[in-house]
């Protein structure tokens, strides 16, 4: 499957919910690889019968997982990004302390994504269309504000920031110095600064 191509998603009956939900706590604490479907049933309070009668497979619990958290950290960001409508490098400077409250409340092991996709690296793989979608739409959203932000610079400093921003999470799972978010913001205002954005 092309990364261009959205695997399909399921409906949500409140099994499955509770499935999903133990299957993203133990995905994220424990790894994709590490975690089977009868824990995953036992830590739900459902039947493996159930499980896969729900979602088919683990590859699609795995999708579920991943797609769960890509709109909960959309939904997340929102408020930051409208807060700071009208000025796209205070949009910029947002996106990092969204990541930041995020991080801290979140991902104490770093980014999801980044996570399945050291174990899941296959393009043919469903859940990787999800990984790689996510990175693209921050990219892109990167991309879009620094364009407004300092016309003539989008391409080279949207990845800047990008670049950024996914080592700061890296960083922050790691744990090897404290607020590496908070280091990444002022290196993106000193970024938006020299590239004569008014922050």
């Amino acid at each position: 499957m092309g990364t261009s191509q959205k695997p399909p998603r399921i409906t949500m009956t409140p099994a499955a919910r509770r499935a999903l939900e133990a299957a993203g706590r133990l995905f994220y604490e424990r790894g994709i690889h590490a975690v089977g479907v009868d824990l995953i049933a036992a830590e739900a309070g459902v039947t493996k019968k159930t499980l896969y009668d729900r979602f088919g497979s683990k590859e699609q619990l795995v999708v579920e997982y991943l797609a769960d958290r890509d709109e909960r950290w959309r939904a997340f960001l929102a408020p930051y990004l409208d807060a700071a409508e009208g000025s796209p490098a205070a949009g910029i400077l947002a996106v990092f302390d969204a990541s930041r409250a995020w991080a801290a409340e979140h991902s104490a092991k770093g980014c999801s994504m980044v996570n399945a996709h050291a174990e899941i690296s296959d393009p043919a793989h469903p859940a990787y269309a999800i990984i790689a979608a996510q990175k693209q739409w921050m990219l892109g959203l990167f991309t879009d504000l620094a364009g407004a932000a300092a016309p003539g610079r989008a391409g080279r400093l949207g990845r800047a920031l990008m670049l950024l921003h996914e080592g700061a999470l890296v960083a922050h799972g790691l744990g090897i110095f404290p607020d590496p978010v908070g280091e990444a913001r002022g290196e993106a205002e000193a970024l938006l600064a020299a590239a004569g954005a008014e922050v």
